[in-house]
Parts: structure tokens; sequence; C-alpha cells
């Protein structure tokens, strides 16, 4: 058989081109949530094929992404291994690196209000957020900065059961204690949707019905619980200080005995208010208790929506963790409960962090725009609750998917980020895009690669925690230190 080595070369050729043409005509599928694949729909499937711009991909692409976070690791590392109670030392770093907060328009006026509330004789925080901030990630290394700048010791709220590790209190709960909250999807929601100002209730009998369950409340016999107190014995040395202790409760419809024992030696004993309405058990100690027990007993559990434990001045920081939260729950919450919670706690900073939850769900430009502006509906129902408070929103961090086999950030990812924040400024709430501070568009790879994130490429290591805190914080101290 005679084959011509020309016929050979133009067969080739015209293979290749064919190949190529099937490039124009092959489309990127939603294989499922959060993963993509280029190629052509199969009966129920994709058969994978390359578009024209995945063909043509330039490898380089990321080089500047690489360079920017390389830039600010080695930058803000510097920082974080200075004594934890030092201010950012700007001779050591480029603060030109730093991602710069955005406030609206009046942003003097702002940050001045700002630093007179953090400098008050009280200024309680409230940081609430998605499970970035589980364990009391985040808002431990911003506590400790603020405290250190302004006084304040202790580590704010915390949950009476436990559902993940915290860093911030020993706090160990009888195990008859239940945990129900307004953003877990696993437990049966309250009628009254009376969570609290911290979105959740622990219990330590089940929830009755006055009217259907009438019967077998008289038939109850009293139960006991308790709840140790403790100061953690991990990180930050003002986290172990605190000698103002609230217990947070509210919905008690029969008497709750309770009493306070510290070191074993019993220092109060008292009857729980049981008007059904949101009250504050205030136990105040000389010093910081080493082992402080709560002893409860009554026949139907009242809510309690968790502990604080503060300081006697300065900042007190709560941190608020809402696992699988996009910060859309607070309106749908009994807001005659939340605004008398307020009343007592009386916050006069309140941080939101939220994003992240939403970004795998969103398809299209629309969708972005309109979860803004839900979450903007949020935001301000809280703040009718404190109208004199000052609002920041921390944006999603970078997220990466699979596409195509090669990781890289979420499509709406950027324009999520610039929407939160173009809606922020312009409902008066400061905005700091964490997603900018990492570097950008695929950068979370890297944080990844330095052990700084874990590998589901969306939550941060002990040390990402860190420096991601700092870089907020030196931003956040760098408007406080310039307005003066």
């Amino acid at each position: 058989m005679n084959i011509h080595p020309l016929k050979i070369s133009l067969y080739i050729i015209v293979a290749l081109l064919a190949l190529l043409g099937l490039t124009y005509v092959s489309k990127t599928h939603t294989i499922e949530v959060g993963k993509e694949q280029d190629g052509f729909s199969l009966f129920n499937g994709v058969l994978k094929y390359p578009t024209t711009s995945t063909f043509f991909k330039n490898p380089n692409l990321t080089k500047s992404n690489k360079q920017v976070y390389e830039n600010i690791v080695e930058n803000i590392e510097t920082v974080v291994k200075e004594v934890e109670h030092k201010i950012p030392d700007f001779t050591k770093i480029d603060s030109t690196k730093i991602e710069r907060i955005s406030y609206p328009k009046a942003s003097g006026d702002f940050i001045k209000k700002l630093r007179a509330q953090l400098e008050s004789a009280e200024c309680r925080i409230i940081h609430y957020g998605d499970s970035q901030l589980e364990g009391d990630r985040i808002s431990a290394y911003l506590r400790n900065r603020l405290q250190g700048m302004y006084g304040g010791s202790g580590p704010g709220f915390i949950p009476i059961k436990q559902v993940y590790s915290q860093i911030s209190a020993d706090v160990t709960a009888s195990e008859n204690w239940q945990r129900f909250a307004a953003f877990d999807p696993s437990t049966p929601l309250f009628i009254d949707k009376n969570y609290g100002a911290y979105l959740s209730v622990s219990r330590f009998t089940n929830v009755y019905d006055p009217i259907a369950d009438s019967l077998a409340i008289q038939q109850l016999e009293p139960t006991k619980a308790t709840i140790q107190i403790s100061p953690s014995s991990k990180l930050y040395f003002k986290l172990k200080e605190f000698t103002s202790i609230g217990l947070h409760y509210g919905n008690a419809a029969t008497p709750i005995k309770i009493k306070v024992l510290n070191n074993g030696v019993l220092i109060k004993e008292d009857l729980l208010i049981s008007d059904g309405n949101y009250h504050n058990y205030q136990i105040n100690v000389p010093a910081t208790p080493i082992n402080l027990q709560l002893e409860l007993e009554g026949t139907i559990s009242p809510d309690f929506y968790g502990l604080t434990l503060d300081g006697n001045k300065g900042i007190r920081l709560d941190n608020v963790a809402m696992r699988g939260n996009s910060g859309t729950t607070f309106a749908s919450l009994n807001s005659k409960s939340f605004a008398s919670m307020y009343q007592q706690l009386n916050p006069k900073v309140v941080i939101f962090q939220y994003g992240g939850n939403t970004v795998p769900y969103l398809k299209d430009s629309l969708q972005v725009t309109k979860y803004a502006s839900y979450l903007k509906n949020h935001i301000n129902w809280v703040r009718r609750k404190s109208p004199d408070a000052s609002i920041l929103f921390v944006g999603p961090s970078d997220m990466t998917t699979t596409i195509n086999g090669e990781l890289k950030s979420y499509a709406l990812l950027n324009y999520l980020d610039e929407t939160l924040k173009q809606e922020c400024v312009a409902n008066n709430v400061a905005y700091w895009s964490m997603y900018k501070a990492m570097g950008g568009e695929n950068s979370m790879s890297f944080w990844v690669d330095k052990k700084l994130a874990g590998s589901d490429y969306t939550h941060f290591t002990a040390q990402g925690t860190q420096i991601i805190s700092e870089l907020f914080f030196t931003a956040l101290y760098m408007d406080l230190k310039n307005s003066k």
C-alpha cells in the first residue's frame, strides 16, 4: 500500500482542526455544587472535553496572585512574631501592601466615633460569623489586641452546651444539657423564635407545651444540672482573667434554684426570676475563679442564652459562631426578646462576617445582588436594636472549587466581594475584604500550600487564623491611629 507522507500530514492537520473545532461547541456544565466540567451533555452525564478558553489557557495567569500572596504573608509574619500585646511595628512592614478597610463617605466621622467607643470605660463588641469563627478563632486574636490597647479582659460569650472545642474558656456542662440554635437545621425551631442575642439556647430539660403537655408537667420531678467554669489554659493571658460572670436566661415559667460555688465553697444561693422575661443573673467575684460551679434545680428548664465572662472594664468581645449560616437568620428572630437582651448587653460595636456559605450556590450576578440586598436587611434589623453601634463587615475569604480537575476560585467570588462592599458602604457599614487581603483570586491554594489553610480550601489553620486576624487588626489600627 502506497501512503504518501503529504497525505498523512494533511490527515493529521484536518483531524487536529476538527478536534479544535469541537472546543468551540463544548460547554461548561455544573456537575454538582462547587464542581464544573467542560464537555458535552451525554444522557445524564458529561463527556469531558475542553472548551476553547480552557484549551488556550495561559498557565502563568496566577503568578501575580502568588506574588501578592507571598508579599502579604512575608510582610505580616514579622508582626505576628512580635510580643502579643504590642501594636504593629510599622518599621518592619510595608503598610502599602495591607488591605485597608472601606468606609462610608463620612469616613472621618465613622472612625472618630469608633475610636471613642473603643476607648470608653466599657465597650462590648459582638462578632457574628460563620464557621470561620468556631472555637473563638479570629475573635480571640482581635479581642486580645484590642484589650491590650484599650484595657479589658475575659473571653466574653460562651455557650453552655458545647458543640465544638473552645480556646476561650473551659466550660463543662452536665450530660442532661441540650442545645438548640436558630441557625441549626438539625434541631426543631422554637415556635416563639426566642433565641436571644447569641442565637442559641441551652436547656437541661425537654421543651414542654404548657397546654398540650399540661398533664405531663404536673407529674414532673425536679431535675438537677451543673455548669463548671474555669479559665482557659490556652493562648492569650487576658482571656484567663474574668471577675464578672453573667448567666443569661429567659422563658422561666417555674421556680429554679441556683447555687454558686467557688472551689467548692458556697458563695451565692438564689431563685431565678420566673416571669418569662429575659434576665441576666450576675455573679461578681474578687478574683478569677479557678473552679466555679453553678448548680441548678427545677422541673422545667428556662432557656439559657449562655454565659458572659468579662473583666470589670474595657473591651468585652463576644464570639458568636453560626456554622453553615449566611447571616440571613436575624430578622426571623423574636424581635422583642432580642431587643431586651441588646438593651442589657449594650454592644457599641457589631461585626458581621458572612458570605462564604453562599458562594458555592451563586449561579449568576442577579443572585449575588439579591443576597447582598437581603443581607443588608438583616444587618439593619440588628442595627435597630442598637442604633448607636458602629457596624463593621468582614467579607468572605477566597474559596476554591474544582473546574476541569483544576483548583480555582469560585467564578462569582470577586463580584460578591465587590457587591458586598458597595452595599455596606452605602448603608453606613465599614467593609474589610478578607478575599483581597489574602491575595485575591486563586490565593487560597497558596495558603493551603503554606499550611495556613486546611485541605477543604476554605478554613484557616491556627497559624493562618493568626495571620488573617493580624491583617484585619493592622488595617483597623492604622485607621484608629491616623484618626488622632
